[in-house]
């Protein structure tokens, strides 16, 4: 049987966001993942957790500047030692967080840098993450985005997720398969999924178009 959980950045935004725990938790839900917790204290994180009978199950690596448009710096050659760094807290916060996945934004390819070196940036990066995580106990994971709602992102399909795992050859890299994202940029869902179950290891629930609630869109739910 799968096991849901409530995406507090998507969902019960009628309250604010410390309050959503309690939202999620008054539905039904046992766990909840959301982009980012690095601006929120981490003890005070574990205690709405607590509180509330929830297991945090995922959260994002630090993605660079969201608020100016930044989707992750993964690839980006000159972004390096803050991508190391944004490892060394999410490996705090997962642990504090008992948080089994940490998912890995890869970015928007930078236009100015070659396609090859953009590409070994990840890779090496990804090793580097994935190498910390996994002695933390905490598995890496990467998602591939359309290029509809985030133009230029590097990761855009599940056989190129697919190929960037094998091509790093770390044991501890999968994939996060959002539906939404893989309905604009591939379709035939249920085949693709069928055929990745073995790399897949968490999968986001929206329908298309608008990303709303499944049942409200083209998705044969």
């Amino acid at each position: 049987m799968p096991k849901f959980a409530a995406n507090l950045t998507m969902m019960f935004n009628e309250v604010e966001f410390l309050d959503r725990f309690e939202a999620a938790a008054s539905a039904g839900f046992k766990g909840v993942e959301y982009l980012f917790p690095y601006d929120y204290d981490k003890g005070q994180l574990v205690d709405l957790l607590s509180k509330h009978g929830l297991a945090q199950v995922l959260h994002n690596l630090p993605a660079g500047d969201w608020d100016a448009g930044e989707r992750g710096i993964a690839c980006h050659p000159d972004r390096v030692g803050e991508f190391q760094d944004g490892v060394g807290k999410a490996v705090e916060y997962a642990t504090m967080l008992n948080c089994p996945m940490v998912n890995c934004l890869a970015g928007i390819a930078p236009k100015s840098v070659a396609s090859d070196r953009i590409h070994a940036t990840l890779l090496d990066n990804l090793k580097f993450a994935a190498s910390k995580l996994g002695e933390a106990g905490v598995q890496l994971l990467i998602e591939p985005i359309n290029t509809i709602d985030i133009p230029g992102f590097y990761i855009t399909g599940t056989q190129q997720g697919r190929s960037i795992i094998n091509d790093t050859g770390s044991s501890n890299l999968f994939l996060q398969q959002d539906i939404y994202h893989m309905q604009i940029m591939e379709g035939d869902l249920a085949r693709t999924i069928e055929s990745n179950l073995d790399v897949i290891r968490h999968m986001q629930l929206a329908d298309n178009p608008g990303r709303n609630e499944p049942g409200t869109g083209e998705i044969n739910y």
